[in-house]
């Protein structure tokens, strides 16, 4: 059975095929579709969204425990949150089989940073594969349950952007999902409690298991060496010049370096050190092609291996064809630099912004004209730092806006401060902050920019809608009701789209003095799927193109006629406009009503 899939759609397919029972996760970019497709075998596996990554990864954890076989996925970040029970339980060992998914995100597509997670892998002594494409995705993944049983280790699968999006055709054999049968589980509080009595054991037997695992890894048919194709034309230059690689790098080497000889690498944690230095004795010159972190060429130089230096910068930014010709230029000498290619500057630029319509536009004109100094967070909103809105001074991590504004708070920064985040960040790690900010008696001001959905990642359900991922029914979660059970006494919910409201309500709450939560509500306009009560037109008679509406920065919005120079009334794409009326709010003349 073959199927055209990427590598997210490859692992989920693995994990339906190899019995997975329990996999949990929380959205992010560029690993969200591995539980969504999960999701279409939730007859087998039972799936959900956590509300954080220390949730997904503790709660298969519980699942390994109790001997199934567990799957747990998030973006590279997101095993930041995660790292506290992973590294505990890397001396406790599963016992059904548990695997992680970190998708890496080399170049920054859609992350505050391009961190390289093979390092966490390391830190946490946990096995480590990584796919160069989506059969290896599948594969890899299938055989990580039954290595980490085996082992009683975590599997950590490392993909990036390019392998979990881009799509090739996968050989799944005799597919045929059911779940894997239950390990029997056994009480045993000297392996899953490491106490002090207990955990140098586990530590012990963790060094053990390493070792015991790169001796396979040497062995694996995850690491291989692989030789010019016939009829290949080796070069003089290049004859003699090994190439120790990794993941997708792989793929780019193939492409640019297809006259020498390399060593593949699937399995890099623990490395096969036996298999480098053999790979490394049989060539003159050895380079090392890895994206970001130099993970192998550190360690394959500690083993007192020689590695060609190069000045060409590899490890920052996603790798592509043209930086691996510039680096064959500079080592080899035998083609000719890559050219940069530029984009047409006659193609106009389009910078992300907020969907026409988005409540969250409001909220940041409002602060802006409010002079506010805004500590903001993870999501969509993020776009509110940018012109025109202009209202927005930092953004740190998932939840970090509430403890960054307590701490501009303490620092005595005077002027209005507060912080602003998503409903579903606010479930993530928001809960904690405004618990600290009030017990610390610390008045900030939180803004939760209440749409019922995690937007960003593509509008993945969350405790605030209502729904579970399979679609079945959920309690909603209030917001103001876990404020008022936290014990704050200034708790409003205001309409994001009633900017006489917002400022009224949001002026109020940072000048108070006293620790606030207010929920500026709008349902996301694509995600509810909202028809269109009526669009906005501009009435040129009674536009004074004074720009005010300009500062909204809507991509409804486009320049009309110039009746001055320099000043043009402002024009209403109606293939565009959501109808909010927001524009009109703001325009003091009147010009902008909603029709039809």
């Amino acid at each position: 059975m073959k199927k055209f899939l990427s590598a997210n759609e490859a692992v989920a397919h693995a994990a339906a095929q190899a019995g997975c029972v329990v996999a949990s996760a929380y959205p992010g970019t560029p690993s969200t579709e591995i539980l969504e497709n999960i999701a279409k075998f939730k007859d087998t596996i039972r799936c959900e969204w956590a509300v954080n990554e220390k949730v997904a990864v503790e709660t298969a954890v519980g699942a390994s425990m109790a001997g199934a076989r567990a799957l747990t996925a998030m973006k590279h970040v997101g095993l930041n949150v995660a790292m506290d029970p992973l590294m505990t339980f890397t001396y406790v060992g599963p016992l059904g089989g548990f695997v992680l998914i970190s998708a890496d995100d080399p170049g920054m597509h859609s992350s505050q940073n391009e961190q390289d997670n093979r390092n966490l892998a390391k830190f946490a002594r946990a096995l480590l594969l990584e796919p160069a494409d989506s059969q290896e995705a599948y594969d890899m993944t299938v055989k990580a349950f039954e290595l980490s049983e085996k082992f009683q280790v975590p599997v950590i699968i490392r993909l990036t952007t390019r392998t979990s999006h881009s799509s090739s055709m996968v050989e799944l054999g005799d597919f045929s999902p059911k779940p894997h049968p239950l390990i029997p589980y056994v009480k045993n509080i000297q392996k899953n409690i490491p106490v002090p009595a207990f955990a140098p054991t586990q530590r012990l037997n963790a060094q053990k298991r390493t070792a015991a695992m790169e001796k396979m890894a040497c062995t694996s048919k995850f690491n291989k060496i692989v030789k010019p194709a016939k009829g290949v034309n080796v070069s003089a230059k290049a004859k003699g010049l090994g190439i120790v690689t990794s993941a997708v790098a792989y793929q780019y080497v193939r492409e640019i370096f297809p006259d020498c000889n390399i060593l593949k690498l699937g399995w890099t944690n623990p490395l096969p050190k036996a298999l480098v230095e053999k790979f490394a004795k049989s060539v003159k010159r050895l380079l090392v092609v890895e994206e970001l972190d130099p993970f192998l060429e550190d360690q394959i130089k500690a083993m007192g291996i020689k590695v060609v230096e190069h000045k060409t910068e590899l490890n920052m930014l996603e790798l592509n064809a043209d930086r691996l010709q510039n680096l064959r230029h500079e080592i080899l000498k035998d083609v000719p630099k890559a050219k940069v290619h530029k984009a047409d500057a006659t193609l106009p630029r389009r910078p992300p912004v907020l969907c026409s319509g988005c409540g969250h536009r409001g909220v940041f004109y409002v602060l802006h004209k409010l002079g506010a100094t805004v500590t903001g967070d993870i999501g969509c909103y993020t776009l509110g730092a940018f012109p025109p809105l202009n209202a927005m001074d930092s953004t740190i991590c998932m939840g970090a806006s509430i403890g960054n504004a307590a701490g501009m708070k303490k620092a005595g920064l005077k002027g209005r401060i507060c912080a602003v985040l998503g409903d579903s960040t606010f479930f993530h790690s928001g809960m904690t902050g405004i618990l600290s900010a009030l017990y610390n008696g610390t008045p900030v001001t939180t803004i939760v920019l209440d749409n019922r959905i995690t937007g960003m990642t593509g509008h993945q359900d969350n405790p605030g809608s209502g729904k579970t991922l399979d679609g079945n029914p959920a309690p909603v979660v209030e917001i103001d009701a876990i404020a008022r059970a936290c014990g704050y006494s200034r708790v409003v919910t205001v309409s994001a789209d009633d900017l006489v409201a917002l400022e009224k309500t949001l002026a109020e709450a940072m000048d108070s003095n006293e620790p606030a939560l207010v929920i500026a509500y709008a349902p996301c306009r694509i995600a509810a799927k909202l028809t269109k009560e009526g669009l906005c037109e501009v009435d040129e008679a009674k536009c004074k193109a004074c720009g005010a509406c300009f500062k909204m920065g809507c991509p409804a919005m486009t320049r009309g006629k110039e009746i001055r120079q320099g000043f043009f009334q402002m024009k209403i794409d109606a293939s565009l406009c959501a109808g909010c009326k927001q524009c009109s709010q703001v325009c003091k003349f009147g010009a902008i009503k909603r029709v039809r």
